[in-house]
């Protein structure tokens, strides 16, 4: 939510020390984050270090639902026979796995969507901190721009959709009181020209509600 990523290496370094297993949600990092946008593990270089990963097929990679649980053969054996949400769940719609299938096959094979990301997203944090706006986080695509006010951030992005960029306001009790803020999503998909116009609607309003000058 505040578009940070976790110490991952100092963690593992704790694992190694205490004998522990090393599970990561990757939810919000599978599909963009480290070089192929395999995830915080492949970003900061300890892929061999971590044992379970969880992520979801229903964010970047476009599946709109599901997720899967990569693991030691033994632990993915159990979780077959005891998870109650692998039991009694439906199978995946066979479109979302086809669907996934290619998005991750299509990562695997060229590190250009990936790197796609990483310039957009810096390209918005650098614009949007030049025009005095406070950003949460420092790399990752989810770019909070912090606002304080609830009501602020709920007026700022009603008046975000008159300019046609769509944004959401986030406020208590989904972040911590005097946190609230605009939540930016940076796509692939996204031009340089989106990101730019979505910069320029930002200032416009926010001159207009008076966060920046």
């Amino acid at each position: 939510m505040d578009g940070d990523v976790a110490p991952l290496k100092e963690i593992c370094d704790l694992s190694d020390r205490y004998g522990a297993m090393v599970f990561i949600d990757e939810c919000h990092a599978t599909g963009f984050l480290g070089p192929r946008g395999r995830g915080t593990d492949e970003l900061l270089g300890v892929m061999d270090r971590v044992h379970i990963v969880n992520s979801t097929l229903g964010k970047a990679l476009g599946g709109a639902a599901g997720g899967y649980t990569v693991g030691p053969k033994p632990l993915i054996d159990l979780l077959r026979q005891r998870s109650r949400p692998y039991l009694f769940s439906n199978s995946l719609p066979p479109p979302v796995v086809g669907c996934s299938t290619r998005a991750v096959e299509l990562l695997l094979a060229s590190n250009e969507i990936a790197q796609s990301m990483t310039a957009k997203t810096m390209r918005f944090r650098n614009a949007m901190t030049a025009a005095g706006f406070t950003i949460s986080g420092k790399a990752h695509p989810i770019c909070p721009v912090m606002l304080g006010d609830a009501r602020l951030a709920s007026l700022i992005a009603d008046d975000m959709l008159k300019l046609g960029v769509y944004v959401i306001g986030f406020s208590y009790p989904v972040v911590p009181k005097g946190k609230a803020r605009i939540r930016v999503q940076i796509s692939a998909a996204h031009s340089e020209e989106d990101v730019d116009r979505c910069v320029d609607a930002f200032i416009q309003m926010g001159r207009k509600h008076g966060v920046v000058s």
